[in-house]
Formats: structure tokens, sequence, C-alpha cells
């Protein structure tokens, strides 16, 4: 037997939230990427998407600001996005140094299948939990990601490129 209530002790990893998270946070991300792929998008394309989608119009730096992502990454992700055909840069109506992006018609076509994907991922995920176990690990969750300071809604390898990014700067 092994006391795990003090600090430093033995304790297995599987009894380790941090591990845990760790394990589950590899495999559903492997796993999302590779049913995102054969509609040739990574999850990182999905989120910005998902975000164009209800601000379309933005800037760049509206997105960056909105996202908590480094400008030149943004820049990086919407040069992708627009080399795949999903989204357009096009003049700002009230500021000709910006550009406003818009969603092309073959992202509105792609948006509804992609979600469909994210949808049918999340729920094999949690097969083994009923509705208000998934409710409560959203909650959960969502309280571990705020204390950690990730912006909600963005994913920290957008987020984490952007203090490297701004050391560069200096």
């Amino acid at each position: 037997m092994f006391d795990d209530s003090a600090p430093g002790t033995y304790r297995p990893l599987a009894s380790r939230a941090n591990f845990l998270l760790s394990q589950l946070g590899f495999h559903v991300a492997q796993t999302f990427a590779a049913r995102l792929a054969p509609l040739g998008i990574a999850p990182n394309h999905f989120g910005l998407l998902m975000h164009l989608e209800r601000s379309e119009g933005s800037t760049q730096q509206q997105l960056a600001d909105a996202l908590g992502i480094h400008r030149k990454v943004m820049v990086g992700l919407l040069d992708d996005l627009e080399q795949r055909d999903l989204v357009e840069r096009r003049r700002h109506p009230s500021d000709r140094r910006a550009h406003a992006i818009h969603l092309t018609e073959a992202a509105r076509g792609l948006l509804p299948r992609a979600r469909r994907v994210a949808d049918q991922h999340e729920a094999e995920i949690l097969t083994p939990l009923d509705a208000s176990e998934r409710a409560r690990l959203v909650t959960v969750l969502q309280q571990l990601a705020e204390h950690t300071g990730n912006p909600a809604g963005v994913h920290p390898g957008l987020h984490q490129p952007a203090a490297r990014s701004r050391h560069q700067d200096d």
C-alpha cells in the first residue's frame, strides 16, 4: 500500500490528474486532427473558421486580439486558409490599410461537415458519461482552463507562439 496524501510520495501515473489530462488531451488532439484531415483542414483551421463565422468582416488584427493570437501567427493561418480557398481578404470599408476577412462559399459548405465531425468525435469520447456527468466535466474543464490563464475557446497551441514571437520582436 502507498500513502498518496503527502506531497512527493509515490503515486501511480494513472492516479494523477495531470497525467490523465495529458494522456486524454494527446489522444483527443490526434484523433480530431485525423478526422478533420479528409476535409482538408486541421483543428486550428476549424477553430478560426468557427470564430470567423460569428465575426465575419473582422480585420486580421481584430481576429488576433479576440483569439489572443500573435498577429504573425494569425497572418500565417489566414494565408493557409486563403490558399485553401476558405477565406478571402477584402479591403476594409472604413480603413484602407486593413483587410476584412470573409468566409468563402467553400468554407460555408465545409463548416457544417466539420461541425458534424467535431460533434461525433466529442460524443464518442464522452460515451461512458451520462448527460449530467458530461455537463459537469465541461464545467470543471472550463474552470481549469480559466485557472491556467488560457483564453476561452483558444487552443494553447495557437496562444503560446505569441509569447515566443513577442520576445523575438523586441
